[in-house]
């Protein structure tokens, strides 16, 4: 079994991602650890669903490091929704899969699709690709290259 962890801001726009082999308290403290590094700050708030281990995993943050000292933490499955929807488009190309037989595996198709979705919405800076109105193909070729 394989666990993905999703950081999504307020707009919808993937912050990061993280692949896990395990759904417990320090892999979700690695998937906030590594959103950290990206973002290079703490989120003001973040909002979960009911799982425990996440939970847990924010509440002990602060004692880690002290950028999350000020986070929110809200727990609603109705807040969570943008997350869960975003998600929609993963299980969609994964489903028929039938799972991944290999964490490598799983690691390297669940990033294309990553970097594929954050292309379609705009967060991935192509201008320095010079590929305006160029075919999906054509850019999925320059972006591997680069």
């Amino acid at each position: 079994m394989v666990y993905l962890y999703r950081a999504v801001d307020r707009e919808g726009n993937t912050v990061d991602f993280r692949l896990s082999p395990t759904r417990d308290v320090a892999a979700a403290k690695a998937s906030f650890r590594k959103a950290l590094r990206t973002q290079r700050r703490a989120p003001v708030s973040i909002t979960l669903d009911g799982y425990a281990a996440s939970h847990r995993a924010v509440r002990e943050m602060p004692r880690e490091d002290d950028a999350w000292k000020h986070t929110k933490l809200r727990g609603s499955k109705y807040l969570n929704n943008p997350i869960e929807q975003g998600q929609r488009g993963i299980k969609s190309r994964t489903g028929p899969m039938l799972g991944f037989k290999d964490f490598d595996c799983a690691a390297t198709d669940l990033a294309g699709i990553e970097l594929l979705r954050r292309i379609r919405k705009g967060q991935f800076a192509l201008g320095s690709l010079h590929l305006k109105n160029q075919t999906a193909p054509a850019t999925w070729k320059a972006v591997l290259a680069a």
